[in-house]
């Protein structure tokens, strides 16, 4: 699709300068007045990843919401939202239309670590936020390269340590068996893992890498099970995380089972790579599961509950990424209620990196967002899960993933 996906107008009069400018309410920056707030957003809504294109509906659903409740300090969101088919040529091409055309205050939500990463020096060489992107890199949280780009979900490196974090003190002596994609996502995760486990690293008995491209990843796997490893680590996307899941049940191999939270779906990879085959892995979260029978009552999940019913009926409530859509949204509407009447770019990341246990309904209990100058990781904390009975069932306390200092 080419265009606008979504557009969710308010009234407003329009600032045709890229000067801060101060009017009777407040003060703004272009995409900004007394009546209405410009957000600009990329998301693939055509293409290989149009899985993901729920995320940009639930956003625009939200501030759908948000605005028929009277807005952000009085003033309407204006969402504009554009498909970039997951292609980092045309997130270039889309966002420099949002930046140039229709000049709005900020891109929210940008979808992807590729795309993301395309845009990033642009959005910073005209001091834009590029705020909250939806990408698991840790190269969206380097406050002193890119002061405009800051990430939102914990990142794969922090995945990594968490990880650690739980074979340290429940396999300290194990051996470790890696599988890892060969890309950004992998490598992040494997970077993280070693430096959570710091001197039991050796412990990694051997960390083989694979291609996406590649057919199947059978042949990797039997190297790792040769090579004597207590724990299996799958640090890659569903289709592959099935593939290891199944071929580990074929070789009636019993390790320790740890998979990425990128392949936690029971759709996509428990049910195809068989849920006995899938019994007792391990993985880790950092939202309330909508399908958990434990936040029936949670007044988060009711008012999820009651927002999809009213705003996109019919949708899966289920659906993980629906719920980040609604969680993410939940936070960037805070950070701009914070901003008051100061709605100019500095003003929004100034506020979006001086979060202090900031709480959102879909979160966890125990996890909260936390930012600052220096600190543009706004979640860093991950509970663990185990697969039983067909369903995730958390255990353990949350496990913080920081990088101590």
């Amino acid at each position: 699709m080419n265009g606008k996906k979504i557009t969710f107008v308010a009234s407003a009069l329009l600032v045709s300068t890229m000067a801060t400018v101060a009017w009777a309410g407040g003060t703004y920056d272009v995409g900004a007045s007394d009546t209405e707030i410009k957000i600009g957003n990329t998301n693939p809504y055509s293409g290989p990843a149009s899985a993901y294109s729920i995320v940009g509906k639930v956003e625009e659903a939200y501030f759908r919401m948000v605005n028929e409740q009277g807005g952000v300090n009085g003033r309407k969101i204006t969402f504009i939202s554009y498909d970039d088919a997951f292609s980092p040529p045309k997130t270039v091409e889309q966002t420099r239309k949002l930046v140039e055309s229709d000049e709005v205050l900020a891109v929210f939500s940008s979808l992807g670590t590729a795309p993301s990463l395309a845009v990033r020096a642009y959005m910073n060489s005209k001091k834009i936020p590029q705020i909250f992107v939806s990408s698991g890199s840790s190269k969206f949280g380097d406050h002193k390269g890119f002061p405009w780009s800051i990430g939102h979900q914990p990142n794969f490196f922090t995945e990594g340590r968490v990880f650690a974090k739980y074979l340290r003190s429940d396999q300290p002596n194990a051996k470790i068996g890696v599988l890892y994609q060969n890309d950004d996502l992998g490598k992040e995760l494997l970077e993280g893992l070693k430096d959570g486990l710091g001197d039991k690293s050796s412990n990694i008995a051997v960390a083989i890498p694979f291609e996406i491209t590649e057919p199947t990843i059978d042949s990797q796997v039997v190297k790792i099970k040769s090579a004597g490893a207590d724990v299996f680590v799958n640090f890659s996307t569903p289709k592959a995380a099935a593939q290891a899941i199944r071929k580990i049940g074929e070789l009636n191999w019993k390790p320790v089972h740890l998979i990425s939270k990128v392949s936690m779906s029971i759709g996509s990879v428990m049910k195809p790579a068989g849920l006995e085959n899938s019994e007792g892995i391990i993985s880790a979260t950092y939202v309330k599961d909508y399908n958990d029978a434990q936040w029936k009552d949670d007044a988060g999940m009711k008012a999820f509950d009651v927002f999809m019913d009213k705003y996109l009926p019919g949708s899966d409530k289920s659906n993980a990424l629906a719920v980040y859509g609604y969680l993410i949204s939940e936070n960037f509407v805070k950070v701009l209620r914070q901003c008051g009447d100061n709605l100019t770019r500095a003003n929004l990341m100034k506020q979006a990196t001086s979060l202090k246990d900031m709480e959102l309904g879909l979160l966890l209990p125990g996890i909260t967002v936390n930012t600052s100058p220096t600190d543009y990781y706004p979640l860093k904390q991950l509970r663990l899960m185990r697969f039983h009975n067909g369903e995730w069932e958390l255990f353990g306390p949350v496990i913080d993933g920081r990088v101590e200092n």
